[in-house]
């Protein structure tokens, strides 16, 4: 009897209220003007690069505007993806760059935005990780809008700090016909 009264007891006593919250919610990443950076690349691409089909590339925003993902795809089959992500409180963006080549040097690489033009172009840079010992690699990439919706992706690299760049990559990201 005595185990039932307090089944019961507990069963009908009412819960306690939640604490109610005084702060205000955090304002969306969509109202931040930062989160806007990269959205002139949002969307599927065909990238040429020599006049040459080389791939393709989807960037998209995801979690509700906060981030942007890269997903790669040369002519080969090889692929990589990007996550570039912006952090409100230091104003920077950040790309982590990921391909199924990540034992070689350029498979994967963590760059900051270190510019942006008027033309709401970007650059990129950071260092290439490489096997122990070998030479430090700079590199960077610019994103350009150009006036006819396509962009431009030029990527360099330096092997001397940054005095000199060569470019490894030079390519145009066109939206594919509609059939």
């Amino acid at each position: 009897m005595f185990v039932f009264i307090i089944a019961l007891t507990i069963a009908t006593a009412s819960p306690t209220p939640a604490p109610t919250s005084t702060t205000t919610p955090a304002p969306s990443c969509a109202g931040d003007p930062g989160f806007h950076t990269l959205d002139f690349w949002l969307g599927t691409w065909q990238v040429t690069a020599g006049g040459k089909i080389d791939g393709t590339d989807v960037v998209t925003k995801i979690l509700d505007g906060c981030a942007v993902t890269e997903d790669w795809t040369d002519v080969t089959g090889h692929h990589g993806k990007s996550l570039f992500y912006y952090d409100p409180f230091a104003k920077v963006w950040t790309q982590v760059w990921v391909t199924d080549q990540a034992t070689e040097r350029g498979g994967l690489k963590i760059k900051r935005l270190i510019a942006t033009y008027a033309d709401h172009g970007t650059r990129f840079e950071g260092l290439l990780p490489g096997p122990p010992g070998s030479k430090t690699v700079d590199d960077r990439t610019t994103l350009t809008p150009l006036a006819d919706g396509t962009v431009r992706q030029q990527i360099e690299i330096s092997t001397d700090g940054g005095s000199t760049w060569t470019t490894v990559y030079d390519a145009v990201y066109r939206h594919p016909p509609v059939h």
